[in-house]
């Protein structure tokens, strides 16, 4: 074999180990239901759970409890599922949290709270077509 055919095999073979080994970190979107048959299985990495801040009839957001210590909060969460739980997150909270079309929240539960250690803020698009009045 020339060297640059085994060049090319060592190559591969690196860039297949390390998608192989990066495989195992990644992350998928689940449900509040699925998240906690996770931590029940064990899971100690962090979880992502996609949903929306829970809404009064009047489309108010409600459920939102400052901390204790007055830094920290905790949330209702509505998952794509329609299951609602309560979020609890040791940081202030976000700019625009309350303008946020969806939520996904990173962390894992304890015991029947699921603590977030990040919050990603999926916000309205800037760029969404508007009407103009000239």
């Amino acid at each position: 074999m020339k060297k640059s055919h085994i060049l090319i095999i060592v190559v591969i073979a690196v860039a297949i180990g390390i998608m192989v080994s990066t495989a195992g970190d990644a992350s998928t979107y689940v449900n509040f239901d699925e998240a906690y048959k996770l931590a029940s299985a064990g899971k100690t990495k962090d979880i992502h759970v996609v949903g929306q801040l829970k809404k009064d009839a009047g489309g108010h957001i409600v459920g939102i409890e400052e901390g204790a210590d007055r830094v920290s909060f905790s949330f209702v969460l509505v998952d794509d599922a329609g299951k609602e739980q309560r979020v609890e997150y040791d940081e202030p909270m976000p700019a625009d949290m309350l303008k946020s079309e969806k939520v996904v929240i990173v962390g894992s539960y304890a015991g029947e709270r699921f603590k977030a250690s990040k919050i990603i803020l999926k916000c309205p698009s800037k760029y969404q077509e508007q009407s103009i009045n000239a």
